[in-house]
């Protein structure tokens, strides 16, 4: 198969990418994510997935490849859009909300061709339910460390997967790469899979 530019740095995203056989090459996206007032969460979404591909293609590559894919994914609680808690009261704040409560997971995809220069979108929107939490547990999950840097403070594949009871739609949706939307892009795009 042909070798793709995954345009982040996401361990999530190159696992699933290395279950399908397909060869890529990390690229950080020089991109940074704003808060744009107006837009709904799946909007933003695909709209950071855009920023971060079009930050890739306007680098200096010392490699020549076809492919670029970028993604992002946001959490969403009664379309309010949790980024990543800047500390852990504000991680704590939003477990608390999730508590006993549903929100949304949004996983957007963008995929370019250079051969086309064709970009394919796709939005991944999914629902995680979580228990009711003790403020015992929601401090005990906070001393671990686990919600630094993590949208929303929590990885549906880590410790926090003890809280959550129910899930709607894609789990590599909510892990940050829909595999069956991605499988429809390649196949959309013409890209040389091998089913």
């Amino acid at each position: 198969m042909e070798p793709i530019i995954l345009a982040s740095t996401s361990p999530r995203r190159q696992d699933i990418l290395r279950s399908l056989n397909i060869p890529f090459t990390v690229m950080n996206p020089p991109y940074v994510e704003t808060v744009i007032e107006g837009m709904s969460p799946p909007e933003y979404a695909e709209f950071n997935a855009i920023k971060k591909l079009e930050s890739v293609m306007r680098m200096e590559l010392k490699i020549t490849i076809k492919w670029i894919l970028a993604a992002d994914t946001i959490i969403s609680f009664n379309g309010k859009i949790c980024g990543k808690p800047k500390d852990r009261d504000e991680a704590g704040q939003m477990l608390r909300m999730y508590s006993g409560a549903t929100h949304e997971v949004i996983t957007a995809l963008c995929f370019y061709s250079s051969d086309t220069h064709y970009t394919s979108t796709r939005i991944s929107t999914n629902k995680v339910s979580f228990m009711e939490l003790e403020d015992s547990q929601i401090e005990n999950y906070l001393d671990t460390g686990e919600w630094q840097g993590v949208a929303g403070a929590y990885r549906v594949q880590g410790l926090a997967s003890c809280f959550i009871s129910k899930i709607e739609g894609s789990y590599t949706g909510i892990v940050g790469l829909p595999i069956h939307d991605f499988y429809a892009i390649l196949r959309e795009q013409s890209y040389p899979f091998i089913i």
